[in-house]
């Protein structure tokens, strides 16, 4: 499954909003708004956005 897929999941699974997301995972409140809106990302966000799905069971 690809990350926006397993965010949008996550989203709607945990009730968190898109911007609280954003900021705790990567410290960008934009973070969702952008990747819907075609925001590629780089390794180190990918990871980061990874390990924060593992650690809230995502």
């Amino acid at each position: 499954m690809d990350v926006n897929r397993r965010i949008e999941l996550f989203l709607k699974t945990s009730g968190m909003t898109p911007t609280r997301f954003g900021r705790d995972c990567v410290h960008d409140p934009r973070l969702v708004f952008d990747m819907r809106n075609g925001r590629a990302l780089g390794t180190r966000i990918q990871r980061r956005i990874d390990s924060y799905l593992a650690e809230h069971g995502a």
